[in-house]
């Protein structure tokens, strides 16, 4: 079976022979899944390193992704003068068919990136942008609309591009919680969401959700909303029995062994039975269940556990063997 099929029967739960699994960022060859995504626009230039077409600066002092400075919107009149990317911009995806006609045989992803609220708080700055929720929602609104109408504008150019999925990265949750109250992302932002998750799905495209923190109380959101893959790489912080006891089943998910902890300082035996755990809790149900591996050297991350990540999710024994 291709790794294609053996993804597509996990996300519909239809019996997969094994567990599928995502590579993020190393051993890409070894993935059963394909990612590409949109480029910046060919006329493009930038005016100093790190920024991006949006206005604000990638500043990042380590290894990791760094953080956004520079917020375009952050003085509110200059929202009348600014001017958001061009989804539509020459250059953006000239290059996607010949990337997924050359791995038709894994699960193709193309991806938005960081997007929707997230992007919105590095546009405007993550404080005068929650603010505006509150205080200034006609402002938050048109924030907003800049974003959704540029990813909108990226889904609309898929429609006879054959990818399998389009896949979103927005982290909503803190340790202890949501950034904003469930009420409020019921409100603003699911219906943004529904909206999209179902122009992908008219495409005959699944929709692949990545958000970090602890994202509970929208789970069920989410779900409601059409995503079919949804990524979480903290799974301790919901605890892996009662994410699988409440949800599994209705959704897809993919997992690491916990980036936070049991990744980082778990012992070989440890984390072949972390895996062991998410299989059967998150998987268990005629398939659902996606293993994500990335190496997160920048949180820690030895070598050896990298090893031990990537030989304890491939030596899964197939379903139908029940070991």
């Amino acid at each position: 079976m291709l790794p294609r099929d053996v993804v597509l029967k996990a996300i519909e739960r239809t019996k997969p022979p094994r567990v599928p699994i995502h590579y993020c960022n190393r051993d890409l060859d070894d993935s059963d899944t394909y990612s590409t995504g949109w480029h910046a626009a060919a006329d493009f230039v930038p005016s100093e390193p790190g920024v991006s077409e949006w206005g604000f600066v990638w500043h990042s002092m380590d290894q990791t992704m760094g953080q956004p400075s520079g917020h375009p919107l952050a003085d509110w009149p200059a929202y009348a003068t600014y001017r958001p990317p061009d989804p539509h911009a020459l250059g953006r995806l000239e290059h996607v068919r010949a990337d997924l006609a050359a791995n038709q045989h894994r699960f193709t992803r193309f991806i938005i990136g960081i997007s929707g609220f997230n992007t919105a708080t590095f546009i405007r700055g993550f404080e005068a942008f929650m603010m505006d929720l509150y205080e200034a929602p006609e402002r938050a609104k048109q924030v907003l609309d800049l974003v959704y109408d540029f990813e909108n504008g990226l889904i609309e150019q898929l429609a006879d591009i054959p990818a399998d999925c389009v896949t979103f990265g927005d982290d909503w949750g803190t340790q202890r919680g949501l950034m904003l109250q469930p009420k409020i992302f019921r409100k603003v932002f699911k219906p943004r969401y529904a909206d999209q998750f179902a122009r992908i799905h008219a495409q005959g495209k699944k929709v692949w959700f990545h958000t970090c923190g602890n994202v509970w109380d929208i789970l069920p959101d989410l779900i409601e909303c059409g995503a079919d893959v949804i990524e979480l790489l903290q799974p301790d912080i919901f605890g892996v029995e009662r994410l699988g006891a409440t949800y599994g089943g209705k959704v897809c998910f993919c997992c690491s062994v916990d980036h936070q902890r049991r990744a980082i300082s778990g012992t070989r035996d440890e984390i072949f039975a972390y895996t062991r755990l998410l299989r059967d809790q998150l998987g268990s149900f005629d398939g659902g269940f996606i293993g994500y591996i990335e190496d997160y050297a920048s949180l820690g991350m030895s070598e050896q556990n990298y090893q031990w990540i990537r030989e304890a999710f491939h030596s899964l024994a197939p379903y139908n063997e029940g070991a």
